[in-house]
């Protein structure tokens, strides 16, 4: 689990206005919330917030917004729909030890039996894991499954200290065989004309 230290300073003017003019200063506007505390505004920088999300349940380590350092996971982030940059994030407070619920995604490895292709229901699944050791992701072996075969929550191979916080009989993906190719209009006038 990759931990990244960023620098984080309170927000104190709130609204539209304030949250454009923090977002032209490259901040991203933020709000930390957790463990019965009343939420914080904060800003934080948005380079350094832009490559930290791009890892999968990072945990943030805020420096500077109270006397000690405060670990956070990022429960939603809002991008812009055209240009994808930040515009605002809600962290959530999380302390060593503790155990969250998270998304974390499914990693396919191996080839599917002859005449079948596989067919992914779900790209995660959800977990309960101790906040500082979230797994990256959860790798399914799907080598040599025949046709009709379906991969259930349940099935997955969990590390340890990990558990299912999903319904265990949840399809995640499946064995499906292959569609037949589709006769061209070519082909099919070559036929009709024999």
């Amino acid at each position: 689990m990759s931990e990244v230290r960023i620098a984080a300073e309170p927000r104190t003017e709130f609204g539209k206005g304030a949250a454009r003019r923090a977002r032209r200063a490259g901040k991203v506007p933020a709000v930390l919330y957790g463990h019965g505390i009343a939420p914080r505004h904060i800003n934080l920088p948005g380079h350094d917030l832009m490559l930290a999300l791009k890892t999968p349940n990072v945990l943030l380590r805020l420096e500077g917004v109270d006397e000690k350092e405060s670990l956070v996971l990022p429960k939603s982030v809002q991008r812009d729909p055209i240009k994808g940059f930040l515009e605002h994030v809600d962290l959530l407070v999380v302390q060593r030890g503790e155990k969250v619920v998270v998304e974390v995604p499914l990693l396919v490895k191996g080839e599917v039996g002859a005449g079948g292709v596989l067919n992914l229901e779900m790209a995660q699944a959800e977990v309960r894991a101790e906040a500082t050791r979230i797994p990256e992701g959860i790798e399914v072996d799907v080598d040599g499954l025949p046709i009709g075969t379906n991969v259930t929550a349940g099935d997955l191979k969990l590390p340890e200290g990990v558990e299912l916080a999903m319904d265990p009989e949840t399809i995640v993906m499946s064995v499906v065989a292959e569609a037949a190719p589709e006769a061209t209009e070519e082909e099919e006038e070559g036929e009709a004309a024999e």
